[in-house]
């Protein structure tokens, strides 16, 4: 019950904030019509007394009146289901900024790490689509039945007070709907995972991408069978919940059933013995039908308000865990860089393990450098630049800019500060103009920042694959979109890194892993003069991570990350001179490959 009225009351607001006028409009509606419901049997009652004790007068106004009910039910009901589905499109289209925002908007991405959020945001992106159409027709239709419910109520207290009995039986049905939705929420909570998994394994047999692989190595029949596995047991955890919701229903209509024979066959015999008028059989007869029809509705918008109530409170749940800390006593982002950036002791271990990724890391990347951070696969070189960028936070320890603690800074502001290029890069299919403006969102239309960008990017040459230059689409969103290779991908990705013009940090983690070596190589030529401009104006630093050793060597700085340690620190030369170095050894063992 706590679920529902909190759900409730939150959708409440969302869909008078979603169209106030239309909101207010649809609600007088609904609880017109549930007044016209339970009116037409009044109505229905009085023109049965009036017909039997000869009085034409009353009886036509009555049967008017229970013409005119009848009718405004009718109509009502169709203007009121068009309208609900309107504001049911504006509440889904604010609702899923929601979810985008949850999904997104955070601060970091440690989240992303827990299942239990996973499971919810899936559960959170099917139920989505349940707003999508009927949501606040649900929402209305609810009030309509617990409003005319609360009229017929009223009208059978007037003929007996054990006529109530009728619709306390008919409370049974209600509740056993909504603890049916409260076992498939369950159900399909419990079923996420696998459904995920289902789900994922699906895209790896069908999508273009994995085709090749999937052919290659012949896994089609063991990923049909892991996907049959996967989602025979999501079917079953839903079946399971389904069966015990349809028991519980069906046991609570048997018990309704006898109460609705029972009332039935009480005011016939009161009316047999005088104490009641036919009219009023006809009155409290109409009423159970109407009864009998809104509880079999009332069952439904129990399980479906369920459910929406619960999305809201899964949404709460999911907002409440990615909201932002407060910071006690916040910094400003510097302008420039004069000292550099500095880790003390820093350790991290990601979100649902225990053994540290990075340990008491001390490092200083000097204002104005190119530093270069190498080491084998799963050293810790990525996770350093997911910290930098503040994806994450330090376990233990501490990373200061010109000697601010960086934790001090609010993260919004620190990131309007640093520049980043990714080898899991995003494939934004948009116009080219925005695939890269967005990388400095204000200037996302500045056609001349764009090829400013493209440029430093030595990416330019990706527009001769574009008829239209960059207004052209690219990907398979649009009809008219141009598919491109992984390099070309890979190039525009590059271009929207290099959209700011001054940033403090500069990061690029292996974001030319789909160039060949000597495209690489020139690349960060030529951003290594832009980086001495950049460090002689704003004492920027460029942090890159390559296992390429002909660009790395031409850093100020090399860090070499060994079992989540800095090992080895210096430049080319320095490491090289190392006795045993692991630098040297891996740089030889390159060399030896080129020669």
């Amino acid at each position: 019950m706590r679920t529902l009225v909190v759900g409730v009351s939150r959708l409440v607001p969302v869909a008078f904030r979603a169209s106030p006028r239309r909101f207010l409009l649809v609600l007088a509606l609904a609880l017109f019509r549930a007044a016209s419901g339970p009116g037409s049997a009044i109505a229905a009652g009085v023109a049965t007394d009036a017909a039997l004790a000869g009085d034409v007068a009353r009886a036509a106004w009555a049967g008017a009146l229970l013409a005119t009910a009848a009718v405004t039910y009718s109509v009502l009901g169709q203007i009121n289901f068009l309208m609900g589905l309107d504001l049911s499109r504006l509440v889904f289209a604010a609702l899923q900024g929601e979810v985008i925002d949850v999904a997104n908007g955070s601060d970091g991405i440690a989240h992303h790490e827990r299942p239990d959020y996973a499971d919810k945001l899936r559960v959170l992106a099917t139920d989505l689509q349940f707003f999508q159409f009927f949501a606040m027709e649900y929402l209305f239709s609810t009030v309509r039945v617990t409003v005319g419910g609360a009229v017929a109520l009223a009208a059978m207290m007037s003929v007996s007070p054990w006529l109530l009995l009728l619709p306390l039986a008919g409370a049974l049905p209600v509740w056993a709907g909504r603890r049916a939705e409260t076992t498939m929420g369950r159900a399909r909570e419990s079923a996420a995972q696998d459904a995920r998994r289902a789900t994922h394994l699906l895209g790896l047999a069908t999508d273009a991408g994995p085709a090749k692989e999937v052919r290659l190595t012949r896994m089609s029949a063991t990923l049909r069978r892991l996907q049959a596995d996967s989602y025979d047991r999501a079917s079953r955890a839903l079946v399971r919940g389904e069966l015990t919701s349809g028991a519980t229903h069906s046991l609570a209509l048997l018990v309704f059933g006898g109460a609705f024979l029972g009332s039935a066959l009480y005011v016939v015999r009161r009316a047999v013995a005088g104490e009641a008028s036919v009219g009023d059989v006809v009155l409290v007869i109409t009423l159970a039908s109407q009864i009998v029809a809104q509880l079999t509705e009332a069952q439904f918008l129990a399980s479906a308000l369920q459910r929406l109530a619960s999305f809201m409170v899964n949404l709460d749940w999911a907002r409440a865990l990615v909201a932002p800390h407060a910071i006690e006593k916040p910094a400003r982002a510097p302008e420039t860089l004069r000292e550099g950036v500095t880790a003390s002791g820093m350790s991290f271990t990601y979100p649902g393990t225990d053994r540290p990724v990075l340990e008491d890391v001390d490092l200083h990347l000097p204002a104005g450098t190119t530093v270069a951070i190498v080491g084998e696969n799963g050293a810790g070189k990525s996770t350093l630049v997911k910290l930098l960028c503040r994806f994450y936070e330090p376990t233990s320890g501490a990373i200061t800019v010109d000697g601010t603690d960086l934790a001090r800074i609010p993260v919004p502001e620190w990131r309007t500060r640093v520049a980043a290029g990714f080898q899991d890069f995003c494939r934004i299919e948009a116009a080219a103009r925005h695939t890269v403006g967005v990388g400095d969102l204000p200037r996302r239309d500045d056609d001349e920042a764009v090829m400013t960008a493209l440029d430093r990017a030595e990416s330019t040459i990706v527009l001769d694959r574009l008829p239209e230059g960059l207004a052209t689409h690219v990907g398979k969103s649009y009809a008219d979109g141009v598919e491109l290779s992984g390099g070309q991908w890979q190039k525009l990705a590059l271009g929207r890194a290099m959209m700011r013009d001054a940033p403090l940090v500069m990061l690029l983690d292996e974001p030319t892993s789909a160039l060949d070596a000597e495209a690489e190589h020139q690349l960060f030529e030529r951003y290594a003069a832009s980086a001495t401009r950049l460090a002689s104006t704003t004492g920027a630093i460029t942090v890159l991570v390559s296992h390429r050793f002909s660009t790395v060597r031409m850093a100020d700085l090399i860090l070499v990350v060994a079992d989540g340690r800095i090992t080895e620190s210096g430049s080319h030369e320095e490491l090289m001179d190392i006795p045993g170095g692991l630098y040297a050894e891996l740089f030889t063992l390159q060399a030896a490959q080129y020669s």
